[in-house]
């Protein structure tokens, strides 16, 4: 079964987002797009991609005074981009990318403010995952190697890192029902449910 969609998936750390978006690109036949996209963004800008790794999904206060100078603008291309410090190159040709790969055809991507950034194109889906805290305390214990004393610490760090992300380069509050079409809590149900619920809305918006 495919698909006409984008389909766009933020989520809370230890939600099980990304399993749950990487394994409904795989029910629908679709490509999946995460760490991906530094490898894509490190090979058009010729730079290395662990440069990317350590800051992807970070925002700097740079990008507000190269928007209030003119140097970039979002519509029309990479104005004074080699003069922007690495994380805003990173989201630049993140939403390049992002941009390309919708135009490409039906694929999942996972964050990078992917729902704003294809916000008007018409056969998108944006979904947000979240949990309560002591499922993703737990999830992250497990599956992120995290530390059990550390662990609500981290989960309140990385989300504040993200929330911070989305709000920097998007304006909009992230998390918030009103930016996504469909909000799933992954806490209350099986992956495989998970999974199965976000077909069953698809199928809907592609009749």
């Amino acid at each position: 079964m495919g698909t006409k969609h984008i389909i766009t998936v933020a989520r809370q750390f230890g939600s099980g987002g990304r399993d749950i978006a990487k394994s409904l690109a795989q029910e629908l036949g679709i490509k999946f797009y995460d760490k991906e996209l530094i490898s894509l963004a490190a090979k058009e800008s010729g730079m290395n991609p662990e440069v990317f790794e350590k800051i992807d999904e970070q925002a700097t206060n740079s990008l507000l005074y190269s928007l209030s100078m003119g140097l970039y603008n979002f519509g029309n291309g990479f104005s004074a981009v080699g003069d922007l410090p690495v994380n805003d190159k990173l989201y630049i040709l993140q939403h390049k990318m992002i941009k390309r790969l919708a135009e490409e055809g039906p694929c999942v991507i996972l964050g990078r403010c992917a729902d704003y950034i294809l916000k008007d194109y018409p056969n998108v889906i944006s979904i947000f995952i979240n949990a309560d805290m002591e499922y993703r305390k737990n999830r992250a214990i497990k599956y992120h190697n995290v530390d059990k004393k550390r662990a609500e610490q981290i989960v309140n760090k990385t989300d504040k890192n993200r929330a911070n992300y989305y709000s920097f380069y998007s304006g909009q509050k992230w998390g918030q029902a009103q930016n996504y079409d469909l909000c799933i809590n992954s806490g209350k149900m099986t992956q495989g449910d998970a999974v199965a619920l976000i077909k069953t809305y698809v199928n809907l918006l592609d009749k």
